[in-house]
């Protein structure tokens, strides 16, 4: 199979050269050139254990990887999940599930594609012989999750932008307190939007990503995407046959990565009900669905800080494939949005495509006390915000994104109760290793240039 940009001024890739390039070099995202329709796969795929599923589904899409090596890459990839089952599917009544989502090595959904995105760039390395420089912006989750598939890869330096003082304590520890020589934390100035289109500006710098062997890690890498495609099937398949086209899943939504993803499958045979967004205070994306603006406005900081996000970097990609896979019109609407921060979209299929939610923060304490109190259930501040309207769903599966653990604050808070893991416990013996930068093009170049140089020494 071969994938193609969303703005169609890049030639086809494979698999392998689309996950080491990341952004298209037209500044697109990379697609399927065809989705499959693997509606004809799902009853022989009943039963399997997550990483023979997680094969079985990426052997179609990584074509020019041999199957027993992509086979080895995906079982390591999940032998460090600390339950059995990788995403348990867990009943709170008949009416809602909840897949969790978090446990993972870093405790939150980012593991289920980074974790497989580290032994793909662990096997580029290993083929090619060269070093290769990782660039990432997080706004909490992503940083600590590509850290932790990265860590100690020969080769393999990593470079993890977060916008200083707008992630939890406990995010910010997982990435800056790993001692790792080839870890590179990086506090900036601003919000997450501001380091994200650092990125993409440093990306957008052909020549330069070629000259230090630049991929990236965060959900503009197709990988990402596929991988987190899984787990909406994991889910959809241990539910009974007649629930399935009645379930909704209900998605924390920041940068729109992992509600796309199952949007994705959807268009592939799984059949369902459909799927709501569900957001924070930063509600650019509830205001589209409803609306049909696409308007770009300031960064509020939240009690759900991965989500505290204006520019949704995925709205790409399903703009895309809501536009008739017209790569013309797409370039159009991302140059408006460019332009003018803003797009305006008054197609009824579109909008209608998927419903929305909003919820700000002491919505998001009451949400985590009402559902501790109905369930004995403990959610995170970010899962918390998908607990909205779902009276009007037949069933729904509501995606646990992290461990509540990772913000003891608002958990203690909200239900005067300490949620704790011991990987977060260890780390609050040790010390924060940052590398504070502007959210500059120049700045972040010069600075991974210097720790490659001293890489090679």
């Amino acid at each position: 199979m071969k994938f193609v940009s969303t703005r169609g001024q890049t030639e086809p890739h494979a698999f392998a050269e689309a996950v080491r390039v990341g952004l298209a070099p037209d500044g697109g995202l990379f697609v399927p050139e065809a989705l499959p329709d693997l509606s004809g796969e799902f009853e022989s795929w009943e039963g399997l254990d997550y990483a023979g599923l997680c094969f079985e589904f990426f052997r179609r899409f990584a074509t020019d990887i041999d199957e027993g090596e992509l086979k080895a890459l995906v079982e390591d990839a999940y032998s460090r999940f600390d339950h059995e089952d990788c995403a348990p599917l867990v009943s709170l009544d008949e009416k809602t599930s909840v897949l969790e989502l978090f446990h993972g090595p870093t405790l939150a959904f980012k593991d289920f594609a980074l974790q497989l995105l580290g032994n793909l760039y662990g096997r580029q390395v290993a083929q090619s012989g060269e070093s290769i420089n990782v660039l990432g912006a997080t706004s909490g989750d992503t940083g600590a999750a590509a850290i932790s598939g990265l860590l100690g890869k020969p080769g393999v330096n990593i470079f993890i932008l977060y916008p200083d003082g707008r992630v939890s304590p406990l995010q910010e520890r997982q990435m800056a307190c790993t001692e790792a020589s080839n870890v590179y934390p990086i506090a900036v100035t601003g919000s997450f939007d501001d380091a994200q289109a650092a990125l993409k500006e440093v990306f957008g710098d052909a020549e330069f990503s070629q000259s230090v062997n630049l991929s990236a890690v965060n959900s503009i890498n197709l990988a990402r995407i596929l991988a987190q495609c899984v787990y909406y099937l994991y889910a959809w398949l241990k539910l009974p046959r007649d629930a399935r086209e009645k379930t909704t899943f209900v998605v924390p939504t920041g940068n729109f990565g992992n509600v796309l993803a199952g949007w994705l499958v959807s268009k592939m045979g799984m059949k369902v009900a459909g799927f709501r967004v569900a957001t924070n205070r930063n509600d650019i994306l509830d205001r589209f669905f409803r609306s049909g603006e696409y308007s770009i406005g300031d960064v509020a900081p939240s009690l759900a800080p991965s989500m505290d996000i204006q520019v949704a970097s995925n709205f790409e990609r399903f703009l895309y494939y809501m536009l008739g896979e017209d790569a013309g019109k797409t370039r159009q609407a991302m140059s408006e949005i460019k332009q003018n921060r803003s797009f305006a979209c008054g197609d009824p299929e579109v909008l209608s495509s998927m419903s929305s939610s909003r919820m700000d923060d002491a919505e998001i304490k009451g949400t985590i006390s009402s559902v501790y109190s109905k369930y004995g259930y403990v959610v995170d501040p970010h899962t918390a915000c998908a607990f909205k309207g779902l009276e009007e769903f037949e069933h729904c599966v509501i995606l646990a994104t992290a461990h509540p653990a990772k913000f003891p604050e608002t958990i203690e808070e909200s239900i005067d109760r300490k949620s704790t893991h011991p990987s977060l416990e260890a780390l609050k013996a040790r010390e924060i290793g940052k590398y504070p930068l502007s959210p500059d093009e120049q700045s972040i170049k010069d600075f991974i240039v210097s720790k490659q140089q001293s890489y090679q020494e």
